[in-house]
């Protein structure tokens, strides 16, 4: 008899490799000749894990994103790992973003990549563990095709694939 196989989906985002990711951006920022004499700053409340981008004007603030995204992609996190609260005013004449990480799949979209694996007609079980999925079967090519098929589609967040056994 064959051996069940399984893996899951999850979405998750390494405290460790974001920290680096922000003190590389900040570093940058900085030296940055556009960006060298201004108030511009990142900030990563450790307990929270929220970024919080300040800058003197909007344009700025979309340069400190920029930078931000390029050291995010250099140290392989997915830029739909964070989402941004919105722009609002800080103090005086400032802008600042707070940008969260997206740690768990929500419900709506766990929902979603089940129906969607479902439609394949791929002969897995996938079961909702809470704030992510197990993917199960007796064979690993069917696992594979599943794995492909979510990596094709959007579902607004980072998704990874971890356990696979």
């Amino acid at each position: 008899m064959a051996q069940e196989s399984s893996f899951d989906i999850v979405s998750n985002v390494d405290p460790q490799n974001l920290d680096n990711a922000i003190n590389n951006a900040l570093k940058e920022i900085k030296n940055r000749y556009d960006l060298k004499n201004t108030s511009s700053s990142i900030e990563l409340d450790k307990s929270s894990q929220a970024i919080t981008l300040i800058a003197d004007a909007d344009f700025q603030i979309d340069q400190i994103t920029q930078v931000l995204y390029q050291k995010m992609v250099k140290l392989g996190i997915d830029i739909k790992a964070i989402k941004s609260k919105g722009r609002e005013k800080a103090g005086g004449d400032k802008i600042r973003e707070v940008f969260t990480p997206i740690n768990g799949i929500e419900q709506e979209v766990s929902k979603k990549i089940v129906k969607d694996i479902k439609d394949s007609k791929l002969k897995v079980q996938a079961t909702i563990q809470g704030d992510q999925l197990r993917i199960s079967g007796k064979s690993k090519d069917d696992l594979q095709a599943v794995m492909a098929n979510i990596r094709q589609k959007d579902y607004g967040i980072a998704l990874q694939f971890t356990n696979y056994r």
